[in-house]
């Protein structure tokens, strides 16, 4: 497994509230995450630095008998935990919050989970699934009928999410199996870079845009031509 990543503020926010890390194990698997904070003027930035570097201290403490999702399930736990807790106690940092994915790659399937709407893609040469879904206002008009996809993508309150890390004291974060062969790819990101680049687009850099090295950074140009109103993260695991 190989793996890239990138973050940047955008083009128009003065504080990047995003968070990313991977790391790559002895057995060759790859552990990944890309958080997206929310909240005051420091305390998204705060959510999101946290989540990651608990998830990522936690993920190793637990039983080495535990399944992959719930030593997952038990690192984003402490986690959201500890944001919360911060989150009621230090008021410059009440309401804040974050989104979160995370994977777990090895040689046949990779293990995803996730909270909010920041979200991973399984790409290969066939096309582009998205492995998450969303828990955000838009998703569920759509799953009603009530928007189309293309709606969803302008719709207003495209940004309201209706779950997040360390917004309640005990987390419900999904988790989802993914196959893997030879030359696929996950691509994590925030919702800075798919609300502004489709997944046509992610498609074709990853497959066809040039060297996968590089695929993070082609993905954060086209956001940042687009004027990158928001946050922009992504993180590109090869098979």
């Amino acid at each position: 497994m190989q793996v890239w990543g990138v973050t940047d503020r955008g083009a128009v926010r003065q504080q990047n509230q995003d968070s990313f890390a991977a790391r790559t194990l002895k057995d060759g698997r790859v552990l990944a995450l890309v958080c997206d904070g929310m909240g005051g003027a420091r305390a998204g930035n705060v959510a999101s630095t946290m989540a990651v570097e608990l998830f990522m201290e936690h993920f190793f403490k637990g039983s080495p008998d535990d399944t992959v999702e719930e030593r997952m399930g038990h690192a984003a736990s402490v986690a959201n935990q500890a944001v919360f807790q911060r989150s009621v106690s230090d008021p410059e940092c009440a309401g804040m919050g974050t989104t979160i994915v995370a994977v777990l790659a090895g040689e046949r399937e990779a293990v995803v989970l996730n909270e909010g709407d920041s979200r991973a893609y399984h790409i290969n040469s066939e096309g582009i699934v998205l492995v998450t879904r969303d828990h955000s206002l838009v998703e569920d008009l759509v799953e009603r009928g009530e928007l189309t996809r293309e709606q969803a993508r302008n719709h207003p309150h495209r940004n309201l999410i209706t779950r997040a890390l360390g917004a309640e004291p005990v987390l419900m974060a999904d988790c989802f199996r993914q196959s893997l062969a030879e030359g696929d790819y996950l691509l994590l990101c925030s919702d800075g870079l798919s609300n502004v680049v489709n997944e046509q687009e992610m498609l074709y850099e990853v497959i066809h845009g040039g060297a996968a090295e590089d695929c993070c950074k082609r993905l954060l140009d086209i956001a940042l031509s687009r004027g990158a109103p928001d946050n922009v993260t992504a993180v590109l695991l090869k098979r």
